[in-house]
């Protein structure tokens, strides 16, 4: 892997492994507030509590809790809450902000912000995720291992998505959403997670032990440009690891 400095912009994929995106925090939180009118109240602790203009949801951003849960989306009526812990990729957490007005029927800027229109199975058979049947239910795998989806007869979270690289120190994350959550809301947050598009990280603030597993190309490329050179790097990751399982196979 190319050794980048720790303020080297860089584009990381896949989107699950690239940890919270911390200078876009933002893309979250500012299109409620500046285009959906939800009103905003910040706290010296950093936390953000957002109300929407009906008053029916509200957006805790809590970058103090101790649990490292950092974002609660909480209705009121009915009630429903889906939590992100600190390390979620901020790109996913905004898919779900973005979408939350189309959520509740207001379709303004609708063209702006597009919504998944497929279920949670098909998004991932369609993005290969494995699937098998568990005794409470059903789990959609990364063939890589390291993130996963649960669904669940759980009574309080039959969403659950998990991550982390070999149980490693800081590259856990988890989203939950309770009963009553639409489950367009997960669907959403899961095809932006599984989206191959690369994400923009500050090399940083990638979890240290997440940097081996994903692709990792500098946001400044001469010849092809950025982006076709993560794509060609992303092909290169699949091909090696093709020719590591090939080559495991044939030696047993």
């Amino acid at each position: 892997m190319t050794q980048f400095r720790p303020d080297d912009r860089v584009l990381v994929s896949p989107r699950y492994l690239a940890g919270t995106g911390f200078s876009r925090l933002r893309d979250a939180i500012s299109p409620l507030t500046g285009l959906f009118g939800w009103t905003s109240e910040r706290l010296v602790t950093g936390r953000v509590l957002l109300n929407s203009p009906c008053h029916e949801m509200f957006l805790d951003f809590a970058p103090d809790r101790q649990d490292g849960m950092w974002w609660t989306l909480a209705h009121h009526e009915p009630y429903w809450q889906a939590e992100f812990s600190r390390q979620t990729p901020v790109e996913a957490i905004a898919a779900i902000t973005q979408a939350l007005p189309q959520v509740l029927g207001d379709h303004r800027h609708a063209d702006r912000i597009p919504l998944a229109t497929e279920d949670v199975a098909h998004i991932a058979k369609t993005s290969g995720w494995d699937l098998s049947k568990t005794a409470s239910g059903v789990t959609w795998t990364f063939p890589d291992g390291h993130c996963a989806v649960e669904h669940t007869t759980n009574p309080e979270h039959p969403w659950r998505i998990v991550h982390s690289v070999y149980d490693g120190f800081d590259t856990h994350w988890s989203a939950t959403f309770t009963r009553d959550a639409p489950q367009q809301l997960v669907a959403q947050f899961l095809a932006h997670v599984s989206d191959e598009t690369p994400v923009e990280r500050r090399f940083a603030d990638i979890p240290v032990l997440a940097r081996s597993s994903a692709v990792i190309t500098p946001t400044h490329s001469s010849g092809l440009g950025p982006h076709t050179a993560h794509a060609m790097a992303q092909v290169a990751q699949v091909l090696a690891t093709d020719s590591r399982a090939s080559t495991s196979r044939s030696t047993r």
